[in-house]
């Protein structure tokens, strides 16, 4: 798995890892079982503070993406996390937010978002 943070992007870089993440077990690049590195091999390989690495961890097994095995190391979460949907929809809002208030900017009408969208799940594959 390859990672890249860029510090200048105005985005935590703990945030960055986590996205990346997300992303990759979305695309199916990761799969349920698969072994993260550990958090110091990952922050020597970003060239990073090992506490922003752990937190996007941290905040990575909070969300049920990954888990962490105590003296075994961190794996891709096999399952569907274990979260209420009306928090999974809490926490997808300020995205879906985003994402409109962006495509209003760029004059896109509502279908052509939501095509967008739709494409970006297609592209994802497989159904939930």
């Amino acid at each position: 798995m390859i990672l890249h943070v860029n510090p200048s992007s105005g985005v935590p870089l703990y945030l960055q890892i986590q996205n990346q993440v997300k992303h990759a077990v979305s695309a199916g690049a990761l799969k349920p079982g698969n072994a993260l590195p550990s958090v110091r091999k990952l922050a020597a390989e970003l060239g990073i503070n090992p506490n922003t690495v752990a937190r996007a961890y941290t905040e990575l097994e909070r969300d049920a993406v990954i888990r962490t095995v105590l003296g075994g190391g961190t794996f891709v979460a096999d399952g569907q996390p274990g979260l209420l949907k009306a928090e999974r929809v809490r926490r997808l809002r300020p995205h879906a937010r985003q994402v409109a208030v962006e495509g209003r900017q760029l004059r896109l009408t509502p279908a052509e978002i939501l095509d967008l969208v739709q494409s970006e799940l297609d592209a994802l594959g497989g159904s939930q």
